[in-house]
């Protein structure tokens, strides 16, 4: 009895000394292939000076689907790593109409403050109802509150593409929203007007997604004409200038403040259109003729150079013609070789985990000698054509060629010019374009003129309509997605990734690249294959027990026949 008491004391002694060893010494181990669970360093670092609470409310709570407990699961754990990491985080799961008296005026205040409700199935023995759902987190840390959405909207998507979407993307969503909560101060990009560059309605899907973490300003560069010093001077404010698809060309001053602009270390990204469409008066048909705007004369002595070819790619994405009369017309999609998908087989972040990014139109860049470093960003596939301009564009020859193409296969002498370069990442010290020439105009101040740059990063993309959205009933569809095909490409993706990575924010980059495997059932696998795996579900632990008893029972007739 004394020894049973001894071993009690000694095993309640040996808990409480595990318990206490365990507030001081604390490990977390992520066995799953992917490392779901380990947070990303650049989150930690995110994370880390937080000193006084953050409080995260969750509206997923209550009667949800599958897929969307699922996405509550992935959220639950995700939180309690960042908790983990930071103790000052908590969080809490709510649902926002549970327990109100008045659920139409709770919906009223949360769709002012942004935060709009998913509708979903409900399946509950045979009976469908519809619910809503907020799959919103609400973030507030020293006085300031920020919504994070937890469900990545992706245009066409099935609901498991949906919530594979969304899990892959619920690190960057809290860390998104975590940086403008912390983040006290913004950098400014510029979007220059002046030069028929896209207008607003075309870039209010851009000019959304970067709003949150940059200010954002107009900049007209026709002051140049008048005072171009002091035009460069505000420029200079600005860390980012966007070139939008101009239309009309850069004179002499503007370019001389363009390359002063990058030579002091300011970041650009040019999307700019090589070829312009005209119709010719004597045929009615359009053709596309190349324009020159005056900024190959910048390019050039960076290293880089629009060429004058259109690129045509057998991996391309469909255009949508209307065909019959006007009262009982047809939408019919073709393959269009003028509208490359474009990917990319290096590792660079902006480009990592990245949809195919759709182009129309799109020029070949060439890459020359310069003191810079390129990186080719996208590219065409390797079955890709190049054509001379003028190119005519007349569907009633190109679209039965296009198909013959697809069905009978590519001419080797049509589509032999492989892979062609349609963005490109330059970084590092450039040379001024106008060095050794003469200067359109005379700076006066004299720590403003540089024949070679401090070091910075440019995107030069060679095609203006990556950047525009379309437009359906007045308001902006996402970037990137064709509402006549109802396809999401990953245009809006790619630019955000860009923005950031010129304005080294390489920690968000990261974050977002990150690759989830989200594991689901194969849904015809499970229809054939229904009554094998039942069968072996039921009859397989039976039978185990059944030879265990068969065991058992001859062991212990062995003992006592002994």
């Amino acid at each position: 009895m004394n020894s049973n008491i001894k071993n009690i004391i000694g095993f309640i002694v040996i808990l409480i000394t595990v318990n206490v060893i365990g507030n001081y010494i604390y490990a977390r181990f992520d066995l799953t292939q992917d490392k779901r669970y380990t947070v990303s360093q650049a989150t930690k670092d995110l994370i880390e000076p937080i000193d006084s609470p953050l409080v995260i409310d969750v509206f997923l709570e209550g009667t949800l689907p599958s897929e969307f407990r699922k996405l509550q699961t992935e959220t639950k754990q995700l939180l309690a790593e960042f908790q983990s990491e930071n103790k000052n985080i908590a969080f809490t799961f709510l649902n926002p109409l549970d327990g109100e008296n008045d659920p139409i005026k709770v919906q009223e205040q949360l769709f002012s403050m942004g935060v709009t409700p998913a509708e979903v199935e409900i399946r509950d023995n045979g009976k469908i109802t519809i619910e809503q759902v907020y799959p919103w987190a609400l973030a507030s840390y020293a006085g300031k509150s920020v919504k994070i959405p937890l469900l990545k909207n992706t245009l066409g998507a099935t609901s498991q593409e949906r919530v594979n979407n969304s899990i892959q993307n619920l690190e960057y969503a809290f860390a998104n929203g975590f940086q403008k909560l912390i983040s006290t101060k913004k950098k400014s990009v510029a979007i220059l007007k002046g030069n028929g560059e896209l207008d607003d309605t075309k870039l209010a899907s851009f000019l959304k997604n970067i709003k949150g973490y940059y200010g954002i300003a107009p900049f007209v560069l026709d002051s140049v004409s008048i005072n171009p010093e002091r035009t460069l001077k505000q420029l200079l404010n600005y860390d980012l200038i966007v070139v939008a698809k101009p239309t009309e060309p850069f004179s002499e001053a503007e370019i001389y403040v363009l390359d002063q602009y990058i030579m002091n270390g300011g970041a650009s990204l040019f999307l700019v259109d090589n070829a312009f469409q005209q119709i010719f008066p004597e045929t009615g048909v359009p053709y596309l003729v190349q324009e020159d705007l005056g900024l190959n004369n910048l390019f050039f002595k960076y290293g880089l150079r629009i060429s004058s070819k259109l690129v045509k790619d057998m991996y391309s994405a469909p255009i949508v013609l209307a065909q019959g009369t006007e009262d009982d017309s047809q939408y019919n999609s073709y393959p269009y070789f003028y509208y490359p998908l474009t990917a990319s087989a290096n590792a660079h972040p902006i480009v990592t985990n990245l949809e195919a990014v759709r182009f129309s139109y799109a020029s070949a860049l060439e890459l020359l000698e310069s003191t810079n470093n390129k990186t080719v960003l996208l590219s065409s596939s390797p079955i890709t054509g190049l054509v001379s301009y003028p190119a005519a564009l007349n569907f009633d020859v190109d679209i039965p060629h296009f198909l013959q193409t697809v069905n009978e296969g590519p001419n080797p002498e049509e589509f032999s010019a492989g892979e062609q370069p349609l963005a490109v990442l330059l970084e590092g010290t450039f040379t001024s374009a106008l060095k050794n020439r003469i200067k359109p105009f005379k700076i006066s101040d004299k720590q403003l003129p540089k024949d070679e740059s401090i070091a910075t990063k440019m995107i030069v993309i060679s095609d203006g309509d990556v950047i525009a959205n379309d437009m359906d009933k007045g308001r902006p569809l996402p970037t990137g997605f064709d509402k006549l095909t109802q396809t999401m490409y990953g245009n809006s993706d790619f630019l955000l990734n860009s923005v950031n990575y010129l304005l080294d924010e390489n920690g968000l980059i990261n974050i977002r690249t990150k690759e989830i495997a989200i594991p689901f059932l194969d849904q015809q696998k499970v229809i054939t294959e229904r009554t094998r795996w039942q069968a072996i579900n039921l009859l397989l632990p039976l039978g185990l027990l059944a030879i265990l008893g068969v065991i058992f029972s001859y062991i212990r007739k062995r003992k006592y026949q002994q």
